[in-house]
């Protein structure tokens, strides 16, 4: 196994909210108690449900936000209560392509202009002829031609958006890519060619991934480990095959029960999960998923379970047998 070059330790994020002259603000519990590791060349995947803090995660592991608690380091280098605003190599290395590629680009900017920004901003040092150079090279690595450079955002597709904001993010030879589902806001004939990019793009410069996705299908195509995170907490994690196959947590199975099957003759049991997810300013006692769960019981509902397993580890006092 390759040394990881980023690790978190139950990793937690917070917000207080709300409050007055008569009452206490309260906490939102949006990410709390994260752990994982990202290694060269492979994709961790972070599923769940919307509000279960996969975008929480992203924001903490790019410095947009410092960690509440727990420990985050990136080659060694541990990331402080105050984030990495001051250290800007820190930064460099860890970059994120969000998910609306209509909405991340300045529409006033070339793709020229957009491509050397990072550059101009993090390294004055590189000569403007310089700047120019990588741009256009970084805009043949992406698909792109020549007569691009100087053209706007609205005049391109969204897969070419999209691919314009991944060149832009690797200007500074990041080592670790958050990719904050990259894809959805794509047609499905565009999806392929932007994850095929992806995935030549890891190959060659052997980059981390942290993809951040609802849709399993594509989880299934692009990760390595899989982490299903619930109420802002990891409840399964593992490689890929393992999790897919056999899923120990009844959210996880519930999720793959979900996933749409593209061959009628193959039918899956659907699993209908009762209730609504949550809010993170009131998450229950014990394991978070115990209101939603066939399998709870009094136990559940008073601590959160212990992480059982090794590489395929989940926390349930009832885990899926198979």
């Amino acid at each position: 196994m390759s040394e990881a070059i980023l690790t978190a330790d139950t990793l937690k994020r917070h917000y207080e909210v709300g409050g007055g002259p008569f009452s206490k603000p309260a906490t939102v519990r949006a990410l709390d108690g994260a752990s994982f590791a990202l290694e060269p060349g492979k994709t961790l995947a972070v599923v769940g449900e919307s509000g279960c803090g996969k975008s929480t995660l992203a924001r903490v592991v790019t410095m947009i936000e410092p960690p509440s608690g727990g420990t985050l380091a990136i080659r060694g280098k541990e990331v402080g209560p105050d984030g990495a605003s001051k250290d800007r190599d820190l930064r460099a290395m860890v970059q994120i392509v969000f998910q609306d590629p209509y909405g991340s680009l300045n529409p006033r900017q070339t793709i020229g202009q957009t491509l050397m920004e990072p550059l101009k901003l993090n390294r004055p040092e590189v000569s403007a002829e310089e700047r120019r150079k990588r741009a256009a090279d970084m805009l043949e690595m992406v698909g792109l031609r020549a007569e691009h450079f100087d053209r706007y955002p609205h005049m391109f597709s969204g897969g070419q958006r999209q691919r314009i904001a991944v060149g832009r993010a690797l200007m500074l030879e990041p080592k670790i890519l958050v990719l904050d589902e990259p894809v959805s806001a794509l047609d499905l004939s565009i999806q392929s060619q932007v994850l095929n990019l992806l995935i030549d793009l890891q190959e060659k410069f052997q980059l981390a991934y942290l993809f951040i996705s609802h849709d399993l299908s594509v989880v299934r195509h692009l990760a390595d480990e899989v982490m299903v995170m619930y109420l802002g907490r990891p409840v399964e994690t593992g490689p890929k095959d393992d999790v897919f196959a056999h899923p120990r947590h009844p959210y996880t199975r519930a999720l793959l029960s979900a996933t749409p099957v593209a061959d009628p003759r193959h039918t899956r049991n659907r699993i209908k999960l009762e209730g609504e997810l949550p809010s993170p300013m009131n998450v229950p006692e014990g394991c978070p998923f115990n209101p939603r769960c066939w399998k709870a019981t009094e136990e559940c509902r008073e601590a959160f379970p212990p992480y059982e397993g090794e590489r395929h580890r989940y926390a349930c006092y009832h885990p899926i047998e198979e």
